[in-house]
Formats: structure tokens, C-alpha cells, sequence
């Protein structure tokens, strides 16, 4: 007899201990451009099929996305809501979308493997062909159907072309929101198929006075810590304030401060560490690549930066190809300084 197959487990791995996931999350903060664009589009009664949401992580992508579908399944492509999109938290449309019960809405995200308990390295084609068979069904209340791919950067090759292939024949009334950190890394075919709205990173009064009415326990000192080490993400920040967040953010400082001269046996010792700690690896790469990329910003048109932006990118492969294949941290650590250091000893400090 066949081994049966048994489903894979869809895990929350964007709910932050302590604040609304961003089905639940109504309040979308310093994207109003990026609000005002879909806004114009949906209340025009021709909306794109589908919408390409670019940003940072962090900086409400998926409470963006949320908000979209629960407008559809509210008041349809019409303008017979409000302009910002907003929908009572009383209406059917945000009480199951916020319990994640809503028949029109499908979210497709990496999942975790009953067969071996770990989270899949990617999201993978069968995940993306649910599309086919959800789009096909009688369109549920409101009128409309909602997909959310969170994120395409997650996808593998098969799982791309799948999700091409529908973008080429988009059906009626659904609407595809692809979510993307890196918008650079999709198929071309694929970002030139949806419209697309770029979300940018908050400004420093945007993310004081967010973590104020979030974090009302911390002194002003603690807030505008944080503000700085997540530059512009709100979600970094949030995730920041718990657990072993500052320390890691502080690690990936010292990473960069110490590129001229690596210290691989503080680097052992660091990899040992993080070794403990859930999603530690993944956590200090993305605030080493995130801290990096800022203060290349802060350097653009000084001369051999592109040294620094060739590490950068090769930092952010490693990283992915680490927690994709289940690497040795340290050797991901030690490659890291290596990498920052060469681009020190031809660029200089950054």
C-alpha cells in the first residue's frame, strides 16, 4: 500500500509575541502613498489582477494585503467604502479574515513538513497549483476571491513558473497580492504581470510614535534604540523589544565595526550562542544585512562602495543558503567576516 501523504502544517512565522498578527491589524502605518494607489485602483472598478508589494520586512506588507482583501470582500471593486480602505471590525469581512476563516481568501506560505518537523526550505510548487483549483471555485462573499503569496522571495523554480502561468490568465474577480522583500530576485515575466506598490521604511517620528502607543513600558531611551537598530521597520523593532533581539542587533553592530579585524574565535563563541536560540542564525543575518545596507545608503556616490554592495549581496546568499540547507553557523559567520573584510581592506569603513 502507498504511504499516504500527510498535509504540511501552515505556521505563523511573521506573529510577533504580544501584537496583532496582520490579518488582525487594522492600523497600517506610513504607507499612505502605497494606500492611496490601490485605493484609487479598487474604488475605480478596474483593479489589477494582481499586485506586486514591495518593502522591507516589516514595514506592513501583510497588513497592507489584509486590508486590500477585506475591502474586496466588504465592498467589492467599487467606491462604496471609504478612501483609506478601511472596514468596521464588526463586519463579517474583518471578523473571519482576522480568524483566518474566510472561504475568499487564501494565504500561501513556507509550511512545516509533518514528516520531519522543519520548516520547508521554500515554497513549493504544489503550494502555488492550490491557486489553480481555489480561483476556480464560485466566488465567495463580496463577490470575490483573494490570494496572498507571503512571500514570493520563498518560491523555488517550479513554484515561479506555476505562479506565471495563472498571471497570464488571470481569472475574474480574484485578486493575486504577491508580497516580496527582494522584488530584484523574482522572474522578470513575473514583476512585469502585476502592478506594483512599493512600501518604504517608516521615518524616525513615524516609528517613535508607533513604538510609544506599542510599547508604553519602555522609557523613550529604549524606543529610540530601537528605532535606530531597525531602521524604518516597525516589525524589526517589535521583534527587537523581546528576547534575545537587542543582543543580536548589537552582535551584527560589532560584526561590521570589527570587518577590518575579525575575531574568529569571538565568532566561534558567537556561533555556539545563537546555536541556542529558535531562529537565531536567520535573526542576527537579517539585522547584519539590514544594519549593512544602511550604512551603505548613508555612504552612496563615495568611491569603492561597490566593494561593500558585492558583500552585501553575497552575505544575503549565504545567510539564505544556510538556513535553506541546514549549514554550520560558524562557517556561515566565518565566510561573513571574510567577506565584509575583504570589502573593508578595498572600500575602507562604511
Amino acid at each position: 500500500m502507498a504511504k499516504r501523504t500527510r498535509p504540511q502544517v501552515s505556521v505563523e512565522t511573521d506573529r510577533i509575541e504580544g501584537v496583532d498578527h496582520p490579518r488582525q491589524t487594522a492600523r497600517l502605518v506610513g504607507q499612505d502613498a502605497a494606500l492611496s494607489i490601490v485605493s484609487r485602483a479598487l474604488r475605480s472598478g478596474r483593479p489589477p489582477p494582481a499586485w506586486l508589494i514591495c518593502g522591507p520586512p516589516g514595514v506592513g506588507k501583510a497588513t497592507l494585503a489584509y486590508r486590500i482583501a477585506r475591502y474586496l470582500f466588504a465592498y467589492g471593486a467599487s467606491d462604496q467604502g471609504p478612501d483609506d480602505l478601511s472596514v468596521p471590525p464588526s463586519d463579517p469581512a474583518s471578523t473571519q479574515v482576522a480568524a483566518g476563516s474566510h472561504p475568499g481568501l487564501l494565504v500561501l506560505k513556507r509550511s512545516i513538513d509533518p514528516d520531519n518537523g522543519k520548516m520547508s526550505n521554500d515554497l513549493k510548487v504544489g503550494e502555488v497549483r492550490r491557486l489553480n483549483g481555489f480561483f476556480g471555485l464560485t466566488s465567495g462573499a463580496g463577490g470575490w476571491r483573494v490570494a496572498i503569496v507571503d512571500t514570493a522571495d520563498d518560491m523555488n523554480d517550479n513554484a515561479a513558473n506555476a505562479l506565471l502561468k495563472l498571471l497570464e490568465e488571470p481569472p475574474s474577480r480574484a485578486m493575486l497580492l504577491v508580497l516580496s522583500n527582494t522584488p530584484g530576485r523574482l522572474l522578470p515575466t513575473i514583476r512585469s504581470r502585476c502592478q506594483r506598490l512599493n512600501l518604504r521604511p517608516l521615518g524616525d517620528a513615524e516609528m517613535k510614535a508607533e513604538l510609544a502607543r506599542l510599547l508604553p513600558e519602555q522609557s523613550a531611551q529604549e524606543r529610540a534604540s530601537l528605532a535606530r537598530l531597525a531602521c524604518g521597520s516597525l516589525g524589526a523593532a517589535l521583534r527587537l523589544a523581546g528576547g534575545d533581539g537587542p543582543m543580536l542587533a548589537e552582535e551584527a553592530d560589532r560584526l561590521i565595526e570589527r570587518a577590518a579585524k575579525p575575531d574568529i574565535p569571538a565568532l566561534f563563541a558567537l556561533a555556539e550562542k545563537i546555536a541556542r536560540i529558535t531562529d537565531g542564525l536567520d535573526m542576527l543575518g537579517g539585522f547584519l544585512t539590514q544594519a549593512l545596507g544602511e550604512r551603505i545608503r548613508a555612504r552612496a556616490g563615495q568611491p569603492h562602495l561597490d566593494r561593500w554592495v558585492g558583500a552585501l549581496e553575497k552575505l544575503n546568499r549565504n545567510f539564505a543558503r544556510t538556513e535553506a540547507l541546514h549549514l554550520d553557523p560558524r562557517q556561515t559567520l566565518v565566510t561573513a567576516a571574510r567577506e565584509m573584510n575583504a570589502a573593508s581592506r578595498r572600500g575602507g569603513a562604511v
